[in-house]
């Protein structure tokens, strides 16, 4: 009888501490959450003036978007405060591959911070605050194919091009009454100097039903001769501006970038403005066109002063994934050799390509 009586509060005891861990882990888990997302796009693409051959029909990743896949996480710590973290990595769907080299599993982004009510706090290597913050102001949504937003090619290997990811960032981003506010800093992580190799970002949005704004300033530091001698760069400097206005079906965008990069010994200054303007036509819920014109004007003796046309036409068949048709003419004065994508460069002072593909997010 004694030892009946025994198990039976043995097992009411159990019973309850098992069900207490059991909602303690429930409870735990209600309050953290890990989301895997991405993106996986692929095209056929076709440009003339590929090489000094002709042109070339090839598949591309990420025609619409870079693919990419992440990793996305949050945890309650109470009190309003959460702890947040996340992974990004680039992929080369034509071969399967790390978008940004084999040695880099997560250069797109690898950050982790805390947020409240007052803004977000990251640390780690992030895209920066002109990045994001110009990205709604593109038509073409930094698109390789085809927009320029980011840098355009039209005069060899200079770029002249948006400041988009750093290293060793620390990032603030908040909120307040229809203004948001953003800054980052790089830190160069060169002994003796905090200035060698240093970045820096700043933004200011504002957005009032359909009308939004933003305007940032960046600025790149160049590694000292003493500490890289193959770095002449003393600094490269930003200022960008965006507008947008939603009309209901018609959404209308407009964006600006003035650059400058100095140099360390007597070469001259790059300097060169960017603008855009375009906007996108939704048809019906399921059908958005896209349209989108280009133009640099650069200052110095290159003087290519490329322009670039684009148009994209897209039908989701799901939420998730869509099918899309791009097409691109881009040219540059005297000669200079232009190219549609921001990563190539043509072989010809005019360029036209078209691209069909299909994308899905997850």
């Amino acid at each position: 009888m004694k030892w009946s009586m025994k198990k039976k509060t043995l097992k009411a005891t159990l019973g309850a501490t098992c069900a207490g861990l059991a909602g303690f882990a429930g409870g735990a888990q209600a309050q953290s959450s890990v989301t895997i997302y991405g993106i996986v796009d692929a095209g056929i693409e076709y440009v003339n003036h590929a090489s000094a051959d002709g042109g070339a029909t090839r598949l591309v990743s990420g025609g619409k978007n870079t693919s990419r896949w992440g990793l996305r996480g949050v945890e309650d710590l109470g009190g309003g405060l959460k702890a947040v973290f996340q992974l990004e990595s680039g992929i080369n769907v034509a071969n399967g591959q790390f978008d940004d080299g084999p040695g880099a599993i997560f250069d797109r982004r690898a950050t982790v911070g805390l947020k409240n009510r007052f803004g977000q706090i990251t640390l780690g290597r992030n895209f920066t605050t002109t990045y994001d913050y110009m990205l709604p102001f593109d038509p073409m949504g930094y698109a390789p194919n085809y927009s320029w937003a980011t840098s355009s090619t039209a005069t060899g290997g200079r770029k002249d091009g948006l400041f988009s990811r750093s290293a060793n960032a620390v990032r603030y981003d908040g909120t307040y009454s229809g203004f948001k506010f953003g800054a980052m800093y790089g830190f160069g992580n060169v002994p003796g100097s905090m200035k060698s190799s240093s970045k820096y970002d700043f933004g200011l949005g504002y957005e009032n039903g359909p009308f939004a704004a933003v305007a940032t300033f960046d600025r790149q530091n160049g590694a000292n001769d003493s500490v890289t001698p193959a770095d002449t760069t003393n600094y490269i400097q930003g200022i960008n501006a965006g507008l947008s206005y939603d009309f209901g079906p018609v959404k209308a965008m407009a964006g600006y970038r003035n650059y400058r990069r100095t140099f360390h010994t007597a070469a001259p200054t790059l300097r060169s403005d960017m603008y855009w303007l375009g906007g996108q036509y939704d048809v019906t819920p399921f059908i958005s066109l896209f349209a989108a014109v280009y133009h640099q004007d650069i200052k110095d003796a290159s003087d290519a002063d490329p322009t670039l046309f684009s148009l994209r036409a897209q039908y989701a068949l799901s939420k998730r994934t869509v099918l899309y048709m791009a097409g691109g003419y881009a040219m540059a004065k005297h000669d200079k050799p232009v190219s549609l994508s921001r990563d190539l460069i043509g072989a010809a002072d005019t360029q036209a390509g078209v691209t069909a593909g299909i994308q899905h997010r997850f």
